[in-house]
């Protein structure tokens, strides 16, 4: 029997220690190719920016003193993901694409502008099926990396689902398991399978800027509407009850009104 295959990306870089610690949880599970974004690429979704070079970089990784196949690509996550499965992994193809460990959470109506949930995604669409995996962090470490991050719970919990995305195919309209670990959790804390809230996570507000030609960066606030917030959410469990969130993400971003009701109300 051959081992299965793990293609690992991010969106905070190809250095990052957060993708050392997802590398840390399943190199015994897998062979492993990592393929990032050569530099932060946060908040980028699921873009594939044309103004991406096309070119690949051999990087060094090491884990415990042995080598890593990586490379870098100087694009979004979603381009990592989509020349790490036509050109890196050729012929062979991934059994499972993990995105992560990011720093910070991805929850609610922001998992559209998640550069990791992105690339999950376009690994989705490719047919891969795709984790995307995030730890609760100082927002200061968004945009820049935190080196006094403790990633071992977090490790923890990528393994455990690794695990199970690799003992079984997903079922059907499930394409990735996001998955949003509190900072305060451990290896005891209940996880729970949660949907998508309708409501947003990180939301811009107002900067102080004083004249339009000003370069300022819109900054942004986690604000949550707790009267409106659904007890099933990935908000709700993550902020409210403290537990480890598993979301199963669709590709399908079709609404779920009936047709037929919708037909009736546009008319003939």
């Amino acid at each position: 029997m051959t081992r299965p295959l793990i293609l690992l990306t991010n969106d905070d870089g190809i250095h990052s220690p957060g993708l050392m610690a997802a590398i840390e949880a399943v190199h015994d599970l897998a062979d492993l190719v990592v393929v990032a974004p050569k530099e932060q690429q946060s908040a980028m979704g699921r873009s594939l920016p044309g103004s991406m070079s096309g070119a690949i970089f051999v990087e060094e990784l090491r884990l415990n003193g042995d080598h890593v196949p990586a490379y870098s690509v100087p694009g979004s996550p979603a381009q990592a993901v989509l020349y790490g499965l036509h050109e890196v992994c050729r012929p062979q193809r991934p059994d499972l694409v993990i995105s992560g460990i990011n720093y910070g959470e991805n929850l609610g109506t922001s998992v559209m502008v998640s550069g990791t949930v992105g690339a999950a995604l376009q690994a989705a669409d490719m047919g891969v099926p795709a984790l995307a995996i995030s730890l609760e962090t100082d927002p200061a470490y968004h945009a820049r990396l935190g080196y006094d991050v403790d990633w071992r719970v977090a490790v923890h919990f990528t393994r455990w689902l690794t695990r199970l995305a690799l003992a079984q195919p997903f079922p059907p309209d499930v394409d990735v398991l996001k998955m949003d670990i509190p900072a305060a959790a451990t290896p005891q804390t209940p996880w729970r399978l949660t949907r998508q809230s309708r409501l947003p996570y990180y939301q811009t507000i107002p900067s102080d800027r004083l004249r339009f030609e000003d370069a300022v960066r819109l900054p942004y606030q986690i604000i949550i509407d707790r009267s409106r917030l659904e007890p099933d959410s990935d908000i709700y469990a993550f902020a409210v009850d403290h537990v480890v969130s598993v979301t199963p993400l669709s590709l399908d971003m079709s609404s779920r009104t009936p047709l037929s009701q919708l037909a009736a109300q546009l008319g003939p």
